[in-house]
């Protein structure tokens, strides 16, 4: 057959001058039930799309055409136009039963006769413990025996982490309980209480123009920015700020916003502290830092310096107030029109005594690896979520990813909007048809999102199905909102990442050295995310009043989930407990990554959270 083949690419004017390239076509062949003639048909296309060079088929072209072909085996599924199957007594009892270990169609989701149904479940659909795959919709899927790498993982969830980690929590000894039962239907689905939301921060209006702030709005938000730090200070009890750049041998305090005097990264002999235009016209003055036996610095953040400026061209920093004080009780206002809406378009008959308890997982993407657009990772996530029926399921962008190589070059066939509807709105759908009510999904954007407006803060995304919006809530980004009273906040830029790279820092030698810890609290202490943004966009949308329950910052950076103490409590001696949860990415290459399953009793303290990696 391999001569034959051969043959066939000769008489189109192609040549195969390398054995390996022959057994790959070969497999090709087998695997797809290709005759030699049509394989080489679908190269032919493949060379044309690809603008490929030279007669010669390369060992290096083989990754891309095998691609081409699961492209071409899943569009000759989607042709096929499928009807729904009425389910019988039969069917239950053939499922419920492990004699017919070949079935290729699930019974999870309730038949309809929808049309839009455009796109059939990838070759990489979920498998079952027993062997059988399954997908969480009735879509038919494509039988193949080609394994991606990360179909090929020896443990499919390990816990990487957990905090307070109890009984209930290991994946282990539920894997093994759950397995006992994962074809009964009727067991699978347990009756929960609804989570209700209410979303607390506006974002932009979907469709919004940007890129048109301008210099004066800029100059006016950083000023705007020093001045609510003063006043903020002045108000817990500290001296009112005065000009930096004055010489005295008194003591003085000041507020300002660090700087770096030269190009590149901040350091020690390089940092500098910019006044007010009030209070010093804007000059700035470097800081000496000798003296200070701790402290922890980046180009944006606002702080107050107490210490004295005998030269009047360099302040000696003897103390450091680097957060606002805090105000647990204090909600974002707003308009009492826009509340209104918000209450009910979230909280239909929802009870004022609703407890602070929230199960909840927390997943950030990218949703695919690297190799294909199967979107794996994520079928994986629905059906962990289908076993373990937390109330709600965050999922944080990019959901398609304009970093994954084939986007990159441009070899896909599909627009991003039809990805997007396809491949994450229809199996989120399904996953909440199955679930049935109670469950609740989130959805928040990434500026890495192929499908989405490329700008910072960002619209929630515009999903116009009534039946989709009942279950799957879209917010802005960055985003805040109440889960059964429980306050989350979350952005989907690397703003861990982005304060890694720019902090310098001191710590005492029998101090604590948790450095995520440390990035976390600086978003907090700041209540502000300082990154690049259109501040003609709903500036306050970027305002944190209030340190939240949960703060969810997925990042590049190791996953991680931590309780943060924040300040005190004006009045009282118990400090602000926040949990911070960096998720990962669920996709890493074309391997699984980690995301966070988190039980919220009440408080900080009495939740459980683990890092799960997949």
């Amino acid at each position: 057959m391999e001569d034959e083949i051969k043959s066939e690419f000769e008489k189109s004017g192609f040549s195969v001058n390398e054995e390996e390239v022959l057994k790959k076509c070969l497999t090709f062949c087998i695997n797809y039930k290709l005759k030699p003639s049509d394989l080489v048909s679908s190269w032919e296309v493949h060379y044309l799309n690809r603008q490929l060079s030279g007669s010669e088929v390369q060992n290096a072209h083989m990754d891309g055409f095998l691609l081409h072909l699961q492209n071409e085996q899943r569009d000759a599924v989607i042709k096929e136009e499928s009807y729904p199957h009425v389910y019988s007594s039969t069917d239950i009892d053939m499922i419920l039963s492990d004699e017919h270990e070949d079935i290729r169609e699930d019974i999870i989701g309730t038949p309809t006769d929808r049309q839009e149904r455009l796109r059939a479940e990838p070759p990489a659909s979920t498998p079952t413990t027993n062997g059988t795959r399954l997908s969480l919709g009735n879509q038919k899927i494509l039988s193949t025996d080609i394994m991606t790498p990360f179909e090929q993982r020896t443990n499919k969830f390990v816990v990487q982490v957990a905090i307070k980690k109890s009984p209930e929590t290991d994946i282990d000894e539920r894997d093994h309980e759950l397995s006992n039962h994962e074809d009964d239907v009727i067991k699978r689905v347990q009756s929960k209480e609804r989570c209700y939301l209410k979303v607390l921060s506006s974002g932009p209006e979907r469709g919004c123009r940007f890129m048109y702030d301008r210099i004066e709005e800029k100059f006016n938000s950083l000023e705007n920015r020093i001045r609510r730090h003063a006043a903020a200070l002045v108000a817990s009890g500290l001296e009112k700020p005065v000009d930096p750049t004055i010489a005295s041998e008194e003591t003085l305090f000041s507020v300002g916003m660090v700087c770096c005097d030269a190009e590149g990264r901040l350091n020690e002999n390089s940092i500098l502290l910019q006044g007010s235009a009030e209070q010093s016209g804007g000059q700035n003055v470097r800081l000496d830092l000798q003296k200070l036996t701790q402290f922890s610095f980046f180009p944006g953040q606002v702080v107050g310096i107490e210490g004295h400026n005998p030269s009047g061209h360099c302040l000696i920093a003897s103390k450091v107030v680097d957060s606002i004080p805090l105000s647990v009780s204090s909600d974002l206002e707003l308009p009492p029109s826009k509340k209104q809406a918000v209450d009910q378009e979230f909280q239909p008959n929802a009870p004022s005594t609703t407890s602070e308890e929230l199960s909840l997982i927390v997943a950030a993407g990218p949703f695919t690896t690297t190799d294909n657009l199967l979107f794996q990772p994520l079928i994986e996530l629905l059906a962990y979520a289908s076993r373990k029926q937390p109330q709600l399921v965050m999922l944080l962008g990019p959901f398609v990813d304009s970093e994954h190589p084939d986007i990159k070059r441009g070899a896909i066939d599909r627009s991003f909007d039809d990805i997007f509807h396809v491949e994450i709105l229809r199996r989120l759908q399904d996953y909440t048809e199955y679930m049935g009510s109670a469950s609740r999904v989130i959805l928040v954007p990434s500026i890495r999102d192929a499908s989405h407006d490329f700008v910072f803060p960002q619209p929630a995304f515009d999903i116009d199905s009534s039946e989709l919006q009942h279950q799957i809530t879209c917010l802005a980004n960055p985003g805040l909102f109440d889960a059964n009273k429980v306050k989350i906040g979350c952005c989907t830029l690397d703003v861990l990442k982005h304060l890694s790279s720019e902090e310098i820092s001191r710590i005492p030698t029998d101090g604590t050295r948790d450095r995520m810890g440390r990035l976390a609290t600086h978003v907090l202490k700041q209540r502000r995310h300082d990154v690049p943004l259109d501040l003609s966009l709903s500036p306050e949308s970027l305002q944190i009043t209030s340190v939240p329950d949960i703060l969810i910052l997925p990042s590049d950076l190791a996953p991680f989930v931590k309780i943060l103490s924040v300040g005190e409590i004006s009045g009282a001696e118990e400090q602000v407990k926040c949990i911070s949860v960096n998720p990962g990415r669920l996709a890493k290459g074309v391997g699984g990554g980690t995301f966070v399953e988190l039980n919220y009793h009440g408080n900080a303290e009495r939740a459980n959270a683990s890092v799960i990696r997949i």
